[in-house]
C-alpha cells in the first residue's frame, strides 16, 4: 500500500505542477539554451526537472523511513543543486563530476551503498575496500552521465527512466527490499506524468536537473542490483546482479560507451555534448521523434527479456550476448545511415 500510495503522491505532484511551471518559465524567459546540438524548434522551458525531482523527494519523505532514506535525499539534493546551476549557468563537465562525487560519496561511507564483488565479471570477484570505492564511484558516474547523454530527443529520457525505473522495482519488490521499491515506483509515477508534456512536441525539456537526478536515482537502484542478485521464481541468482543492471539500462550504457571509444578513437573530448548518439543516427534516417523513442524503448525491452533468459548461463557470456544484441542493432542504423550519405 505504501508502495502505491508513493507511486500517486509522485505522479500527482508532477502532474499538477509542470503545467504550471511551463507558464512560469515562459513567462520569466527560461528556456532551453539554443546549441548547435540542439534539434528542437521555438523557445521550450527546459526546467521540468525541478517538478521531477521536487515530486521524488517529497514523496520520498512522506512514504519512506526517512532515517533509512536520508543519506539518499541528501545526495538527491546535491545532484538537485548541480544541475539547476547547470540549466541556468552551463557548468563545465568537470565541475559537475566533481560535485557528483561529493554526492557518490556520501551514499558509499553514509548509507553503505557500495559494490564489494564483481561476481566473477571478467574473472573478478571480491574487490579490497579501495578498489570497491573507486569501483562504486565509476559505477555511479557512468550510468548518471550515461542516462544524461540519452537526453536528446522528446521522450526518450523519460522512456527508458520509466522501463528501468519498472524494472528496478519489481526486483526490489520481489526481493523484499521495501525501500528500494518505493524510491522506484516514486520516480516511475513522476516520470509517467512528466511524459505527458514530453512527447513530441515537447512543452517542457527535463534539463540536467532532471537527468542527473533521474540518472542518480537509476545509479543507487543499480548498485543495489548488482550487490543482491535475483532471486526469480524460487530460484537464486546472487551473481547475476550486474547482467540485470546492464540489461535494465542497456541504452545509455551501451550507447555511452560507443560514444566515449568513437571519440576517443578520433581525439575529440569524451566529455562534451555532440550529435553522435544513436537517437541522432535514428533521427538522420528520417524517422521521427516518437518511431526512434519507440524503437530504442523496444530494443532496450528485448535486452530486459534476453537477460532474463542468460539468467542460466555463465555471466560473462550473458553480458557478451547482451552487448552483442545492442551493437548489432547500432551497427545497422549507423551503416544504413552511412549507405543514405552516400546514395546523397
Amino acid at each position: 500500500m505504501s508502495i502505491l500510495l508513493a507511486f500517486f503522491t509522485s505522479f500527482f505532484i508532477c502532474y499538477l505542477f509542470i503545467p504550471k511551471l511551463i507558464v512560469f518559465a515562459i513567462k520569466h524567459r527560461l528556456f532551453a539554451p539554443r546549441t548547435e546540438r540542439a534539434i528542437h524548434k521555438g523557445d521550450i522551458p527546459s526546467l521540468g526537472g525541478i517538478v521531477i525531482c521536487f515530486s521524488c523527494i517529497f514523496s520520498l519523505i512522506l512514504w519512506s523511513n526517512i532515517q533509512e532514506m536520508k543519506f539518499i535525499l541528501i545526495s538527491l539534493l546535491i545532484i538537485f543543486i548541480i544541475g539547476i546551476l547547470d540549466d541556468l549557468l552551463s557548468l563545465s563537465p568537470y565541475k559537475k563530476v566533481i560535485g557528483q562525487i561529493i554526492a557518490i560519496l556520501i551514499i558509499i561511507y553514509l548509507k553503505d551503498l557500495r559494490i564489494e564483488s564483481m561476481h566473477g565479471t571478467l574473472g573478478i570477484y571480491n574487490l579490497p575496500h579501495f578498489v570497491s570505492t573507486l569501483f562504486t564511484v565509476f559505477v555511479f558516474i557512468v550510468i548518471t552521465n550515461g542516462f544524461n547523454l540519452i537526453d536528446g530527443i522528446d521522450a526518450l529520457a523519460p522512456s527508458i527512466g520509466l522501463i528501468s525505473s519498472i524494472g528496478f522495482g519489481l526486483i526490489s519488490f520481489m526481493m523484499g527490499f521495501h525501500a528500494f521499491s518505493v524510491i522506484s515506483f516514486i520516480l516511475s509515477g513522476a516520470l509517467i506524468a512528466f511524459l505527458k508534456y514530453n512527447i513530441h512536441p515537447a512543452k517542457i525539456f527535463m534539463g540536467d536537473t532532471g537527468s542527473l537526478v533521474v540518472g542518480m536515482i537509476l545509479s543507487i537502484l543499480a548498485v543495489q542490483t548488482i550487490s543482491n542478485g535475483l532471486i526469480f521464481r524460487g530460484t537464486v541468482f546472487n551473481d547475476k546482479g550486474p547482467l540485470i543492471a546492464i540489461a535494465l539500462l542497456s541504452l545509455p550504457l551501451f550507447d555511452s560507451l560507443r560514444v566515449f571509444l568513437n571519440r576517443i578513437y578520433y581525439r575529440r573530448n569524451p566529455l562534451f555534448p555532440a550529435k553522435d548518439h544513436i537517437h541522432h543516427a535514428l533521427l538522420a534516417l528520417g524517422l521521427s521523434h516518437n518511431v526512434t523513442v519507440f524503437i530504442l524503448c523496444l530494443i532496450s525491452c528485448i535486452s530486459i527479456v534476453a537477460s532474463l533468459l542468460l539468467l542460466k548461463l555463465n555471466l560473462n557470456i550473458s553480458i557478451f550476448i547482451l552487448a552483442l544484441i545492442n551493437y548489432s542493432f547500432m551497427f545497422i542504423v549507423f551503416f544504413m545511415l552511412k549507405k543514405k550519405k552516400i546514395e546523397r
